[in-house]
């Protein structure tokens, strides 16, 4: 049974940082890349940002690149986001998400609310 369970959001102020952690099974974890999307209200999901399938290569959103970073461990089956220098329009449901890179397969976990807020 595939699994991905985020943790690690919460209320953070502005200015402060969050680390947020996905822990996975049911599948070969290092034959996927991972990656955080996030969704505010009334909005379009975002892709954050994505790691590869052995955490030699990262990709980010402009609007977090600096303050965000992707990073994975293949031995723990885990995947993190360290979120710095927190903005207000950060606020969104943070969601794991694994792409197979090789056969396609998606799957997705069940969010974790992020709120920057003073």
């Amino acid at each position: 049974q595939v699994q991905l369970v985020e943790s690690g959001g919460g209320l953070v102020q502005p200015g402060g940082s969050l680390r947020l952690s996905c822990v996975v099974s049911g599948f070969t974890f290092n034959y996927y890349g991972m990656n955080w999307y996030r969704q505010a209200p009334g909005t379009e999901r975002e892709l954050v940002a994505t790691i590869n399938n052995i955490g030699t290569s990262t990709r980010y959103a402009d609007s977090v690149k600096g303050r965000f970073t992707i990073s994975r461990d293949n031995q723990m089956n885990m995947v993190y986001l360290q979120m710095d220098s927190l903005k207000p329009e950060d606020t969104a449901v943070y969601y794991c998400n694994a792409l197979s890179v090789l056969s396609g397969d998606n799957y997705w976990g069940q969010g974790t609310q992020v709120t920057v807020s003073s």
